[in-house]
């Protein structure tokens, strides 16, 4: 009997200690999947000092996060699959110039979305094309499914994925992701931000997917921006995005008809 009552005490801690195990431990972007070579076709690989991605939304702009450093020697790349091989679809590009939100806040993550006009116009084909911006700035209700892609790690420890993933995630409530147990307001999740992923885990972007576009429901409504350090798939730590607010759609718009130029 007692050797019984041994065995479930210790089956009963192993369960509780699996349900503890924290989302980084188990995140296979996270928890995603590789997609059908070039069925992306706005993505845009962006190989700088570290990778990023953006969004193409005209043929010579890209979309992207403000913390992706970039200079004249980047490449911009359309039409990837693979970061590697070298693929005819690809359309290799270089940046003429950047424009940065002018009131990104690298501590507050506030405005993390810039602007890169390339040196030339991009070929579109069925491999390359823009993604439409929204035309309004609304927020993306909690509950909301997104979907997110990049050549980010897979793992936390594990290498850049050399192919284009993509994992579906739900808005988050600000509320909880500013509550004691997510970010506790370090940083103050805003308005101007989406939080999405998991609460349970293991569905996230990571580092490599900076830029990357948010889609909700057909719409493109977030700019890949941060999470947790290391921790990426944590529940504690779901990944946070730029909306595409009204403000910032009227930036960028106005930036590239050339009236901040």
């Amino acid at each position: 009997m007692r050797n019984s009552y041994t065995f479930l005490a210790s089956s009963l801690l192993i369960a509780i200690f699996l349900l503890l195990i924290p989302g980084d431990f188990c995140v296979k972007i996270i928890g995603g999947n590789q997609v059908t070579p070039h069925s992306r076709p706005y993505m845009v690989l962006l190989k700088g000092e570290s990778i990023c991605a953006g969004a193409l939304i005209e043929k010579n702009w890209v979309l992207t996060a403000a913390h992706c450093v970039l200079n004249r020697t980047s490449q911009v790349i359309l039409g990837a699959h693979s970061i590697t091989k070298n693929e005819p679809e690809k359309q290799i590009m270089f940046v003429k110039k950047q424009y940065p939100y002018p009131c990104f806040d690298q501590d507050t993550h506030e405005g993390d979305l810039k602007l890169l006009q390339l040196t030339k116009k991009a070929k579109i084909n069925k491999n390359v094309s823009t993604l439409r911006l929204p035309k309004k700035g609304d927020d993306v209700k909690p509950g909301t499914m997104c979907q997110v892609a990049g050549w980010g790690k897979i793992h936390n420890n594990s290498p850049q994925s050399d192919t284009l993933r993509e994992v579906n995630i739900t808005v988050i409530n600000r509320r909880i992701c500013n509550d004691q147990k997510h970010y506790d307001y370090h940083p103050v999740i805003g308005l101007n931000m989406i939080c999405a992923g998991s609460l349970k885990g293991g569905k996230d972007s990571c580092n490599g997917d900076s830029g990357s576009p948010l889609i909700c429901e057909g719409t493109y409504r977030g700019i890949t921006a941060f999470g947790l350090p290391g921790k990426c798939g944590d529940p504690r730590g779901p990944g946070i995005y730029t909306l595409l607010s009204q403000k910032y759609l009227n930036w960028i718009n106005k930036t590239m008809k050339g009236q901040f130029r």
